[in-house]
């Protein structure tokens, strides 16, 4: 009878025990979804200012080219502009 008792305990035992490991592996994959879909959002959000960033730099090549063709002057050799018309260079 005892070794009965003891079967029962030890087998009560190991389905809570493994009752738990389930629900803590759950919380873990659970968890581990919502990390994957925050990286994702990181991830989408990159690649939105790596497309802004092309862009903005296409449009500074754009600017650049049109002010040099003004006797093929570089920017060096440019009078400084005035402030506030984008055209003032701080050196």
């Amino acid at each position: 009878m005892a070794q009965l008792e003891e079967e029962n305990f030890f087998a009560r035992e190991r389905d809570k025990l493994s009752r738990e490991i389930t629900s803590g592996f759950e919380e873990l994959l659970s968890t581990t979804n919502g990390l994957n879909r925050k990286l994702e959002e990181v991830l989408e959000m990159t690649r939105e200012y790596e497309t802004v960033a092309a862009l903005w730099r296409c449009f500074y090549d754009l600017m650049k080219q049109s002010d040099l063709p003004e006797g093929n002057k570089t920017m060096e050799e440019k009078p400084p502009g005035l402030p506030g018309t984008g055209g003032h260079v701080i050196k």
